[in-house]
């Protein structure tokens, strides 16, 4: 892949983020830095980063996609109260595709783990009778 001034831009700016943005806010931070940025510029830059391997691109519910700079295996938690994606910090997080791979006789290339339920901040709003 060929080095791109917007695509380090973009890179850097998810390297600096917990919260998975989608590419909207991905837009909108970059644009800060590069004001003249086209919306489709991001889009493409992201689709490059994620199918070399150096983001995650995360795919749940909804139409937005989201993003993430750490590429090591770890779990997602979808909120589907607020829409957000977090990190579900393990210790360990064992090779499922070692696990499964024996019994499966296509080609597994990538294996992704998102839970859905409701993050801490949404639970906290909710009243006490649906967070139970």
């Amino acid at each position: 892949m060929k080095r791109s001034y917007q695509r380090e831009v973009i890179l850097e700016y998810l390297k600096t983020r917990t919260d998975h943005p989608t590419a909207d806010k991905v837009y909108a931070a970059v644009r800060e830095t590069i004001p003249n940025i086209s919306l489709g510029t991001v889009y493409r830059n992201l689709s490059q980063l994620s199918d070399n391997g150096m983001i995650l691109r995360i795919t749940c519910d909804t139409k937005e996609d989201h993003f993430d700079a750490n590429i090591h295996p770890h779990p997602h938690l979808f909120c589907r109260e607020c829409g957000g994606v977090s990190d579900i910090p393990v210790t360990f997080m064992p090779d499922l595709t070692q696990i499964v791979a024996p019994s499966f006789h296509g080609s597994i290339q990538e294996c992704s783990i998102t839970y859905y339920g409701i993050c801490e901040a949404c639970l906290q709003k909710l009243p006490q009778t649906r967070n139970a």
